[in-house]
């Protein structure tokens, strides 16, 4: 049976030159392809001879990681895959309570924290019952790349399934704790090879004839930034322009260079104040893609004006990745700025009443998907899982939207209360909480208001 384990197909990928340009850094550091593999493969015999526990029902043991954004936290990540351990991506952002959350319900055997985190990180692993803390740093330090760098550099990737766990990233509700949910190989695999095709990657007619090539500006911890932008150039063979962090003038900059840009809509408001952005700038530019936040159609007309590039709008959640995409090829239909697009192959889309009763085109409620990409669950809650799923596996989104009689889906809100801002998740209830807690306090309400740069 072939081997369904994500790394495979992402290595298989690689191109013939191994040497060729893989990476290129803000800072001017590159690696090659070859590079990329040695590389997790000495990071994967690491974690592999760490010989980690496996959980009483044979769950393959976690490695959580809180760092900043490096290639070497995403070789980080590949090697995680590549060892067959499950790989638990955690806001750069979170304090204390939050990582005490974290790591006590997730139980990773691994811990890999900043430098400078490692004296309040390391005791909360520890007394969650984790056996390795390990620290990792933006600028190539670290007890994780010391200790890897007396392992060999050949690996065989772990035979996996494609229902096996390969992530768990956690996703806030509006009530009670975060939930972990549970991605498997095959969730990732399907959604990036559906995309490499529906969005029109290439290996040629590029910068230099090297194909398409990446500006990747979004942080690591999210799913549009570790999963849909690097499977998408990974898979694709493609170069990645890495920015540590997003700069709208140096990614401007780097825009005759590259093909392909995904981001926020705050990022696109941001660049659009730069003069430096011009049409002649992103000439050679093939396609701009925006997610993780609604997208004012002003952002998506000032754009269209500004370069000639019309925006592709899509939609995805941590539990689904990807789930629906304007069109990139003109043939399918126009890209219609203040829609999601289509449904995405092999994904279906539906909307029902609070009944559970099918509405008409154009009809608002609740927006249930089912496919490939559709996550196993939420960890370790049995019962949330069951409370997400229709009685015919349908996956309850919590999104409110309706569905025009040509397809494109439209998303108006939220049936669970939630603020998207920056791309990032902001969660009513949890800030109540704390506000509530202080002096003088009797109750709090927390909004979002449109705002031109945020979203909300």
């Amino acid at each position: 049976m072939p081997n369904a384990n994500l790394f495979v197909a992402l290595r298989a990928a690689f191109p013939d030159d191994l040497d060729a340009l893989a990476v290129e850094t803000d800072s001017g550091l590159r690696y090659s392809w070859r590079d990329l593999d040695r590389a997790t493969a000495m990071v994967a015999n690491l974690l592999q001879s760490l010989d980690l526990p496996r959980d009483p029902g044979g769950m393959p043991p976690r490695v959580a990681a809180q760092v900043d954004k490096s290639v070497e936290a995403m070789i980080l990540y590949l090697a995680t895959l590549r060892a067959g351990f499950v790989f638990l991506p955690l806001n750069t952002a979170y304090q204390s309570g939050e990582i005490e959350y974290f790591v006590g319900n997730a139980r990773p055997a691994v811990v890999v924290c900043t430098g400078k985190n490692f004296a309040w990180v390391s005791p909360i692993a520890f007394q969650a019952g984790t056996r390795h803390v390990f620290t990792l740093n933006d600028d190539r330090t670290g007890s994780l790349l010391e200790r890897a760098s007396h392992c060999g550099a050949s690996q065989t990737p772990v035979p996996r399934g494609a229902d096996d766990l390969a992530a768990i990233v956690y996703t806030s509700g509006t009530t009670g704790r975060s939930k972990g949910a549970m991605l498997s190989h095959g969730n990732l695999l399907s959604n990036a090879a559906m995309l490499k095709d529906y969005w029109g990657w290439t290996a040629t007619g590029g910068p230099e004839g090297r194909g398409d090539v990446l500006i990747h500006a979004l942080p690591i911890f999210h799913v549009h930034g570790l999963f849909v932008a690097i499977h998408g150039a990974l898979l694709n063979g493609s170069t990645m322009l890495w920015h540590g962090k997003f700069d709208p003038k140096r990614v401007i900059a780097d825009l005759p260079r590259a093909t392909v840009f995904m981001g926020v809509p705050t990022l696109y408001t941001r660049m659009l104040a730069e003069p430096a952005l011009t049409r002649q700038q992103a000439a050679r530019m093939r396609l701009f893609i925006s997610g993780s936040a609604p997208l004012l159609i002003e952002t998506f007309n000032d754009w269209q004006a500004r370069t000639g590039h019309t925006i592709l709008e899509r939609y995805g959640m941590s539990e689904t990745i990807m789930l629906t995409s304007n069109p990139y090829d003109p043939q399918q239909g126009e890209r219609r700025g203040g829609t999601v697009g289509l449904p995405l192959p092999g994904v279906g889309l539906r909307v029902r009443d609070d009944k559970g009763q099918p509405l008409r085109s154009g009809e608002i409620g609740n927006i249930e998907v089912k496919g490939p990409n559709v996550f196993k669950g939420y960890w370790r809650m049995p019962e949330k899982t069951a409370d997400e799923f229709t009685t015919d596996l349908w996956f309850k989104t919590g999104d409110v939207g309706k569905v025009g009689s040509d397809g494109y889906v439209t998303i108006v809100g939220r049936s669970k209360d939630l603020i998207i801002s920056g791309g990032y998740n902001v969660y009513p209830a949890e800030i109540e909480g704390y506000v509530n807690e202080m002096t003088g306090v009797a109750e709090s309400a927390v909004i979002g208001v449109p705002h031109a740069d945020f979203g909300e």
